[in-house]
């Protein structure tokens, strides 16, 4: 989920904090400003095992390439099904297998938040291949990385302020790895939208974005703060197709989503 838009959203329309602490564009200054952002988290309410992983991060090489070598999708629709899914036909029937092995599941979400298991599933599969390929960054890594780095910082600071209070919260560890960006879990919330839109669909008491039934959920919840509408059609020129633009502003992203969700439901 490459939601730079609605993180930008994000960053502009919560309570974030004033941000004082400067940048960087190479790695020699980034323990020093770890100290001074530290000050910042302490503002914003971030706690001693939020400031802890924080102190304790390394700036992520690989992040920055990562980062820097951004080409964007300029694929078209045909071949970004074909690198992303294989076909519609083979994406479908495989999605229709794990919803039925867990029909109640997926109509429960339905139900709660008026997302078809579809488009829930479609998500699921384009961005971590169902939890198979989640990342390979520890967030907090990338995340921070992100936020000192003199690109984009008054984008990604108000996620690094939300990764390291879930921390705090016990909803993600210290360690846990997710993408480059700061990207986590099943479907790929940055942290301040797992914040803002995370939801406890086991019944643990906590959020786990690692969880599928919390990740699934969340995603379900999101999409339905976005503005989705219980059982309207969701293609292009839709409403619905238009909040999908919320969960990635790429246009081949969302019709490949419209069009996989459409073929799960045949």
């Amino acid at each position: 989920m490459r939601r730079l838009v609605p993180a930008l959203a994000f960053a502009l329309l919560t309570a974030a904090p004033v941000f004082a602490a400067g940048c960087g564009n190479t790695a020699s200054g980034f323990d020093a400003w770890k100290g001074e952002f530290a000050k910042e988290a302490r503002a914003a309410g971030v706690g001693d095992r939020g400031v802890n992983a924080l102190m304790s991060a390394r700036y992520s090489t690989k992040t920055i390439n990562a980062d820097r070598n951004q080409k964007g999708v300029k694929y078209s629709f045909d071949r970004f099904v074909k690198i992303r899914l294989g076909s519609l036909d083979s994406f479908a029937n495989g999605a229709r297998k794990r919803i039925n092995q867990n029909k109640a599941f997926y109509d429960s979400l339905e139900k709660r938040f008026g997302v078809p298991a579809g488009i829930i599933v479609s998500i699921h599969g384009m961005e971590t291949g169902y939890g198979r390929s989640m990342g390979t960054e520890p967030v907090i890594n990338s995340i921070l990385t992100v936020a000192y780095d003199c690109r984009r910082p008054q984008l990604f600071r108000p996620h690094a302020i939300a990764a390291l209070k879930m921390v705090d919260r016990g909803m993600l560890s210290p360690t846990q790895k997710g993408a480059f960006h700061g990207e986590l879990g099943h479907t790929q919330f940055l942290p301040g939208n797992a914040m803002r839109y995370g939801v406890d669909a086991n019944g643990d008491g906590r959020v786990d974005f690692y969880n599928q039934s919390d990740a699934l959920a969340s995603t379900a919840n999101f999409l339905r703060q976005k503005g989705w509408k219980k059982g309207q059609p969701y293609g292009p020129g839709t409403h619905n197709f238009r909040v999908l633009n919320e969960w990635n502003a790429a246009t081949v992203y969302q019709q490949a989503i419209a069009a996989a969700a459409e073929r799960i439901h045949r």
